[in-house]
């Protein structure tokens, strides 16, 4: 497929966007001004001022001097940037692959214009759309990125070339239709080369030698010869779908039918690629030219359509289509191998490979969090804060399995918590304990059992713990930190037995 790119062109980008902003000033001469060198200039000047003389560039004074009534405001830092990026991802509904341009966006549009009936009514739904915004703007259809971008800004407006006539449509033009620095279009016009068809066919020997490379490689790219990179701003997915609504959807019903399309055509791309989906992202835009978005995430890799789909059921009521969504998108943003497992005549008992599980805690996660679920594996540490670990997903193994040689309790405290003791004497258990106000008179003692620091990992006194049973059957975990102290012993509670 040959491509086709449209180039946007916003000559009053900047005093569009503050008319939006106040109507008002719709009708009157404006300017964007910025600091240069100690003085206020004119950074841009919309098209009633520019009719009465006042251009980009000038003296911020001169211009008042010329219109007295010149409406002004203060420029931003990055805020022409910030527009362009804005109204280049506005136009992703249109195409997948949108970039900004000098004041300006640029559209790779190769095979998308058929959708909206062809080449002329896709640039003009387009411009239409961002003219009722506010914006003016002249824009231009071609194979090469140089001529579109020339045509759009040194053309009638709204042209657009015919394929491989490029370099026809150049002819009429400036120099500085391509691109080059103003050094070399000022060298072009003392020469009387003031038309682009006054010197292309000049041998290229003769243009490296006066101008330099810089000009033959722009005259290149402009005509096709050679290429010329495209970078969008959002980088495609390898797994991505897109939905296009004919009309704009504003009822969570048809947001529900247009995720299960998507859902089905992605599953069936990764059941070809054999993957499972981890993680997602649908997108909806809206008419308002806002983006809301949400994400689902699962345990185990999944290309089951209908498990996805009660993930994201969960979500459809947080979705505001306001005007309507008129484009949506899903992306697999991180997908893993799926194994394929025999399917079995009779069912058997139920374990972490269960994929009835995993779709049973996905569905969990999507309405508490999936912080409330966790899954602890044994790591290979005497030190019990870091006897366990917590798994990231239920295909997480450890090395090391569970073992319990020494009787530890079932429940741990997340940090030691202090008690007050009473003991007689060294390496005999407590008496009795307090603990959060209780008192608790110990009947029945075990220990002690000395743990040591890893030396190596960290400093501290070791811990003699005591395994003991109050008056009514409750057993616990405490330990002494250190060795005894008559005067100044520390106690803890670390555990409690089931």
């Amino acid at each position: 497929m040959a491509k086709r790119y449209l180039s946007i062109w916003f000559p009053f980008l900047l005093t569009d966007w503050m008319v939006i902003r106040r109507p008002e000033w719709k009708d009157r001469a404006i300017v964007c001004a910025g600091a240069s060198h100690g003085r206020m200039m004119v950074i841009a000047a919309n098209r009633e001022a520019n009719t009465q003389g006042i251009q980009n560039g000038m003296p911020l004074a001169d211009a008042r001097a010329i219109v007295h009534e010149i409406e002004v405001f203060n420029d931003k830092p990055q805020r022409k940037e910030k527009l362009l990026e804005g109204l280049a991802r506005w136009a992703i509904r249109y195409t997948p692959f949108s970039s900004v341009d000098t004041d300006g966006i640029l559209l790779d549009i190769s095979g998308c214009c058929h959708l909206w009936g062809g080449e002329e009514s896709y640039m003009g739904h387009i411009t239409a759309r961002l003219a009722a915004s506010g914006y003016v703007v002249k824009a231009a259809i071609s194979d090469t990125i140089g001529t579109a971008w020339a045509m759009s800004r040194y053309g009638k407006g709204n042209e657009i070339v015919p394929p491989y006539q490029q370099h026809a449509a150049l002819l009429n033009l400036p120099p500085a239709a391509l691109r080059i620095p103003d050094e070399t279009t000022e060298k072009l016009h003392k020469l009387g080369l003031n038309r682009i068809e006054r010197f292309i066919q000049m041998p290229r020997s003769t243009l490296r030698r006066r101008f330099g490379e810089g000009l033959l490689i722009k005259i290149a790219q402009a005509t096709g010869d050679e290429p010329e990179a495209f970078t969008p701003i959002d980088v495609i997915q390898e797994f991505e779908e897109r939905l296009a609504c004919l009309e704009p959807i504003r009822t969570a019903k048809a947001i529900e039918i247009g995720i299960e399309r998507l859902l089905e055509k992605l599953c069936l791309r990764l059941k070809a690629e054999g993957l499972g989906l981890r993680k997602a992202e649908l997108k909806g835009y809206r008419i308002d030219g806002k983006t809301i978005a949400t994400t689902i995430g699962t345990n185990r890799p999944s290309d089951d359509p209908k498990h996805l789909m009660k993930l994201f059921a969960l979500n459809i009521s947080g979705i505001a289509p306001g005007m309507g969504i008129e484009l949506f998108t899903l992306t697999a943003e991180k997908t893993e191998k799926m194994e394929r497992q025999q399917e079995k005549i009779w069912a058997g008992q139920a374990g972490l490979d269960s994929q009835p599980l995993a779709e049973l805690l996905d569905r969990v996660a999507g309405k508490v969090g999936k912080n409330a679920i966790s899954r602890y594996l044994p790591r290979a540490d005497y030190w019990p804060e870091r006897s366990v670990k917590q798994a990231t997903d239920l295909g997480e193994h450890s090395e090391t399995s569970f073992h319990n040689p020494l009787n530890r309790p079932i429940q741990l405290l997340e940090r030691p918590e202090r008690i007050q003791v009473t003991a007689p004497i060294p390496d005999y258990p407590p008496m009795l304990f307090i603990y959060r106000g209780v008192r608790h008179s110990i009947k029945k003692a075990d220990g002690p059992e000395r743990l040591e620091r890893a030396w190596w990992l960290e400093e501290g006194e070791h811990r003699d713990y005591y395994t003991v049973e109050d008056e009514k059957g409750n057993r616990y975990w405490l330990f002494r930190s250190g060795h005894y102290a008559a005067e100044n012993s520390a106690w803890f509670i670390h555990g409690f037995f089931a």
